[in-house]
């Protein structure tokens, strides 16, 4: 029985210790007035308790709702320990504001200025008048004039790289672009290949679907060719190319920024353009009218196999009106606009990647953002070509 008396003693003694360091606030009546008085350790560890941070919340609603008519004095002397985490749930509660009348030894009160410091810092929350609304538009205008002439600031650059290659080819950066030339166009065919057959056998679907209540079957192949060739099979791939593998350049460019090798890259006197974004917009430029092709043809084999299932259009047929049904301006029409979408969505995949912070939430940002942008702007060209050249191959 004598041994576990010292046992029971001691957990006694470490509860009581545990209670004694639980932040807590106590009301001291005193001859000049109420004075709340905190105790324990006010620290980041333990608040986190969720049953410690009930309590505490508790009292602190306590004392916001029985506010004193007179003024409150706050003691900090006797806590154990103070960080910022506490600070802030206690300058907070104070309105951020000083009290009238607060106790507390030079520590806490460094701790306590620098919070209330930093906290005057933090912006103030936007209106929603047409004031802030005009502001709000004017720092968005601001921002898409940074990209823009961050970007037409890497266009010139890889132009003036683009020289310097012409003038010595020997020096050129080869190796790179082959190897992301498999990367961007070989390690690519085999998805294309998948949704270009899927989206040629779901349109000459649909088509069929409208062709046969007017008995004009063979114009199945007038129309699937057009729009193939000529629009949806350059953007086809041009979407997926933005999604795989401009996310993929951005993502290697921020993670070269927060492993600091950017950095470094400029402390060695290494050419960034030279270096990491002309491989990568050449490679683009090349590989993407060669993708296009591919995805063409295998939309078009997915529409010819449908076609020839629903509307019994044989493939012969189909192959031998086809070349009379497209013009091949228009082929020569895609290839073009296809190197003008890599060349795009290099470009901005790597104006992104150069513009990410060292951190990891500015990766994920930056990624994001460079898919988006690259799609939309892809979008945007189509249309752009399709209004200049609307006269050609039609």
């Amino acid at each position: 029985m004598s041994a576990t008396q010292p046992i029971h003693s001691k957990s006694h003694q470490n509860i009581a210790t545990a209670d004694a360091l639980t932040p807590r606030i106590e009301r001291r009546e005193t001859p000049a007035g109420v004075t709340q008085q905190l105790r324990g350790r006010w620290t980041a560890a333990d608040l986190a308790v969720p049953t410690v941070w009930s309590g505490l919340t508790h009292q602190l609603s306590d004392l916001e709702i029985g506010r004193e008519s007179s003024p409150v004095r706050w003691d900090l002397r006797q806590l154990d320990r103070l960080d910022h985490v506490g600070a802030q749930v206690l300058w907070t509660h104070w309105g951020r504001q000083w009290p009238a009348d607060v106790q507390a030894d030079d520590s806490q009160r460094r701790i306590l200025e620098s919070v209330a410091h930093f906290s005057g810092l933090l912006p103030a929350r936007t209106g929603t008048g047409w004031l802030a609304r005009f502001e709000n538009f004017g720092a968005w205008l601001l921002r898409g004039a940074d990209h823009a002439l961050g970007l037409t600031r890497l266009m010139g650059q890889l132009l003036l790289d683009l020289l310097r290659l012409m003038r010595r080819p020997r020096d050129g950066p080869w190796r790179d672009v082959s190897g992301h030339l498999f990367r961007i166009g070989a390690t690519a065919l085999p998805i294309t290949a998948l949704v270009g057959f899927l989206i040629g056998v779901v349109l000459a679907y649909l088509i069929s679907r409208q062709l046969m209540q007017f008995g004009a079957d063979a114009f199945v192949v007038n129309i699937l060719g057009v729009s193939l060739i000529r629009e949806l099979g350059p953007m086809l791939a041009a979407i997926l190319i933005a999604g795989r593998s401009g996310s993929s350049i951005t993502a290697q460019m921020g993670v070269m920024r927060v492993t600091e090798e950017l950095d470094a890259m400029r402390v060695m006197g290494i050419a960034r353009g030279f270096r990491l974004v002309l491989p990568r917009a050449l490679a683009l430029a090349l590989a993407m009218p060669l993708i296009s092709i591919w995805t063409t043809a295998w939309s078009l084999l997915g529409g010819m196999l449908t076609a020839d299932l629903s509307m019994n259009v044989s493939l012969a047929f189909f192959a031998n009106a086809l070349p009379g049904a497209v013009e091949v301006s228009n082929l020569v029409l895609a290839t073009a606009k296809s190197a003008v979408f890599g060349l795009l969505i290099a470009l901005i995949a790597c104006h992104y990647g150069l513009r990410v912070k060292p951190n990891t939430e500015s990766l994920g940002q930056g990624t994001t953002a460079s898919v988006v942008t690259s799609i939309t702007v892809v979008i945007l060209v189509d249309a752009l070509f399709a209004v200049l050249f609307r006269n050609v191959g039609i």
